[in-house]
């Protein structure tokens, strides 16, 4: 009886750590999680935003797309005008007109011009082919001219227009030339093509070489007018005793005559 009991301890005694050791085992309860942090995402950007950078309202992007306006671009960027377009185009609700030279328009003009500009002439330049206002092919023919620009009006500054059936043509006093193709239209920017750079007075006016002064007439030498002589009157001449004496040479004569003839 003794026995079974020692030997129902030991088994008890060995269920004991047979537990102890599997509990020691068991993996200790994970501990809880923190929430997940919520970041704050930036909303997507609206389909106006995603076009404002590189949009249709970007005239240098429109031109480079169209080509052969390379040196017009070249203006835009180097007077800062591109960025006023896009301003202007963004904030505005009358729309721009530009008339845009091509690069054949600027070879035509002689060598070095632009050279010869300084930063402010440049800008008038570029100005003056702006119009701050849209202005669709039909609008041309009720337009009243001058036609203000960016560069400005007044007598330094005339841009007119007339609107045949089937050409619009534009002079500036300096430049006359048409409208040769459209390069963008919509409710709010319209860019034509020219063929000729618009001159303005304002730039080019007091650069073009003035003519030669003309000679002075010469006066045609006048005939000396020979002064007129005054004849002293003439005293009368007694021309009777002349005409006595030849009187009596003739009556002298014929009787000598007659004298002879009777002597005979």
């Amino acid at each position: 009886m003794k026995k079974q009991y020692s030997i129902s301890s030991f088994s008890v005694f060995i269920l004991f750590l047979h537990c102890t050791n599997t509990f020691a085992q068991s993996p200790a309860a994970a501990p809880a999680q923190a929430p997940a942090a919520v970041v704050a995402h930036p909303p997507a950007a609206t389909p106006t935003q995603a076009a404002a950078p590189n949009g249709i309202t970007n005239v240098t992007k429109i031109l480079e797309k169209a080509g052969h306006f390379t040196i017009f671009i070249r203006l835009l960027r180097s007077t800062q005008e591109e960025n006023h377009l896009f301003s202007a185009l963004n904030g505005s609700s009358s729309g721009l007109t530009i008339f845009a030279p091509t690069d054949s328009a600027f070879s035509e003009l002689k060598s070095g011009t632009l050279n010869t500009l300084s930063d402010g002439d440049k800008s008038e330049l570029v100005k003056f082919h702006i119009v701050p206002t849209f202005l669709s092919t039909s609008q041309f023919q009720t337009v009243s001219n001058p036609l203000g620009t960016w560069a400005g009006t007044g007598s330094r500054l005339p841009l007119n227009v007339t609107s045949y059936p089937n050409s619009v043509n534009i002079t500036t006093g300096l430049t006359n030339t048409s409208l040769s193709g459209t390069v963008y239209t919509d409710n709010q920017l319209a860019i034509y093509k020219i063929e000729k750079v618009l001159l303005p007075k304002d730039v080019f006016g007091s650069k073009a070489p003035a003519p030669a002064p003309a000679a002075p007439a010469r006066e045609k030498p006048t005939k000396a007018v020979p002064e007129a002589t005054v004849e002293s009157p003439v005293s009368p001449v007694d021309i009777s005793g002349a005409l006595m004496f030849t009187h009596n040479n003739v009556v002298g004569s014929v009787g000598m005559v007659a004298a002879a003839m009777f002597a005979l």
